[in-house]
């Protein structure tokens, strides 16, 4: 077959089963390791092949799923390698943002800070709980958007986009989103009045507790989960 005559999907479609499928990875109703088949998820989304397939290849490109010859699609693992790897480059980079974003930050950024601070979490509740997590991430992009480092923004980005997954099973085992919504209050504040080393601080312990508890909740004896 020519690449002129190769039919591709609509790219509008393909987007819409990544979008799909991200959020079912994220959110772990696809848990860690399990398999997709190109065929029973196509059937599942009432899709063709085409667009399934074109959808997986793109999160394999962002490390959520693999492609294993004779079995089609994996979604990949957290490992205690991945949770170190990915934690270890937030604390090196977000309590720099945030030391860099304080006395930056004017009305209108104090008050889109304290809008997603806003964000409830029921614990029960999926979606309450990506939500929660969704705003997280908007909270701390916020913050390294402030430090005026545009590429430092977009690396924060992609490593909360990795560590939503990890969250997501850590909060199943104890939920701390009080504790994390005080911090971002407490940063807020610390970042309002210049306080650079306190942010910074704040900043690094957050991510610090966010970290214990992930490993916690995915190292329990009975936390069924393999890793």
């Amino acid at each position: 077959m020519s690449y002129l005559s190769r039919v591709e999907p609509p790219a509008s479609l393909t987007e819409q089963v990544v979008a799909r499928l991200r959020r079912e990875i994220l959110a772990c109703r696809l848990t860690p390791g399990e398999v997709l088949s190109e065929a029973a998820t196509a059937a599942r989304l009432s899709l063709g092949k085409a667009p399934v397939r074109a959808a997986l290849a793109r999160l394999a490109e962002d490390g959520l799923v693999q492609a294993q010859p004779r079995r089609g699609w994996v979604v990949s693992l957290v490992t205690i390698r991945d949770i170190h790897e990915v934690f270890d480059l937030r604390l090196l980079l977000e309590p720099e943002a945030a030391r860099r974003a304080a006395g930056r930050v004017d009305a209108k950024a104090l008050a889109d800070l304290d809008a997603i601070c806003a964000c409830g979490y029921r614990p029960e509740d999926e979606e309450s709980t990506l939500a929660f997590l969704d705003a997280n991430k908007a909270f701390h992009v916020a913050v390294a958007e402030l430090s005026g480092n545009a590429r430092l923004s977009r690396q924060v980005a992609r490593l909360l986009d990795e560590s939503t997954r990890m969250l997501v099973l850590g909060l199943r085992r104890r939920d701390r989103t009080g504790e994390m919504s005080h911090e971002h209050h407490a940063l807020t504040e610390a970042l309002a009045l210049g306080r650079a080393e306190e942010a910074a601080r704040i900043m690094r312990e957050q991510v610090s507790a966010s970290r214990a508890m992930v490993l916690a909740a995915l190292t329990a004896p009975d936390a069924g989960i393999a890793i």
